[in-house]
């Protein structure tokens, strides 16, 4: 039985994927920073009779992860990991206190190249493996009022695309996945460092952000919908570096590729509500 390692599955997308590869031939090392929150998937693997066990990693601390990879090493190779460890929010960088933004960096990309490393050299001699990195529509579009965020899923998506290179040659793969707005408890998860201030001079973009993700959680997305994605990536004898995942994502993506650069900024001047809407529709084809 191939093994498979995923990162950040307490609940939603990592959750999901986790009893999505166990369901289809994987054994797989689930690893979460609190154990205290391993029910829910500790359950549902039971109720179904999956090979899925719980391990502890907080993808911040490198002897956590090299505990929790060596656990997995002890049942054999590990042929898939999946970097979905994440935190989010929402502030203008204006506001946005430091020590929040170098945590952001320090979970979304620093973590997931502790994992990487944790299995690089092992798939490399062995000439096979998957490196899946989670990444977001925001890894491919830098979205205003979320630039920690944002700029850490593109150095990630940065270090998908390099990497996927680097290794072509030694027969890994890599591929990066981008989901839109899906329903997980991120956006809980991410509140205290969401601020909106009715006062700020920052409030349009606040507001409009907002408006994104209302946009988002109309569409409905699934956490499922991603781990299917990523089974896809991993089985496919087509290689493809992006996965996006939702019709946000998907229209982020192709319409910022035909989008001046000029224009996207523009985006962001002094428009009422009703023209940001307009333009937001023409260039993405999401209804805010």
């Amino acid at each position: 039985m191939k093994i498979a390692v995923v990162t950040g599955t307490s609940t939603g997308i990592g959750l999901a994927t986790s009893l999505h590869l166990a369901a289809n031939g994987y054994r797989v090392f689930a690893g979460m920073r609190n154990l205290d929150k391993a029910g829910p998937l500790q359950d549902a693997a039971t109720e179904r009779g999956l090979p899925v066990e719980v391990v502890a990693m907080d993808v911040n601390e490198q002897a956590s992860v090299d505990a929790a990879f060596a656990v997995a090493r002890a049942a054999g190779p590990i042929d898939v990991l999946v970097n979905n460890a994440g935190v989010g929010g929402a502030t203008p960088l204006e506001l946005t206190p430091e020590d929040e933004h170098r945590a952001m960096f320090d979970t979304n990309y620093f973590g997931a190249i502790k994992c990487i490393k944790a299995v690089v050299a092992d798939m490399r001699e062995r000439r096979a493996g998957t490196i899946v990195n989670v990444t977001s529509m925001e890894g491919l579009v830098a979205i205003p009022n979320q630039i920690a965020y944002s700029a850490s899923k593109w150095a990630l998506e940065a270090a998908g695309e390099a990497l996927a290179h680097e290794l072509c040659q030694f027969g890994v793969r890599v591929v990066n996945v981008e989901p839109g707005v899906v329903m997980t408890q991120i956006f809980n998860n991410s509140a205290p460092k969401t601020r909106y201030d009715k006062q700020s001079p920052y409030k349009n973009i606040m507001r409009r952000n907002g408006k994104m993700f209302a946009s988002g959680f109309r569409s409905n997305t699934q956490p499922e919908r991603v781990a299917e994605t990523i089974f896809e990536a991993i089985t496919t004898e087509t290689y493809k570096l992006r996965w996006p995942v939702g019709a946000d994502a998907i229209g982020m993506l192709e319409g910022r590729r035909q989008m001046a650069d000029e224009d996207w900024v523009a985006m962001g001047g002094d428009l009422t509500d009703e023209e940001y809407a307009a333009r937001y529709k023409a260039a993405f084809d999401i209804d805010l």
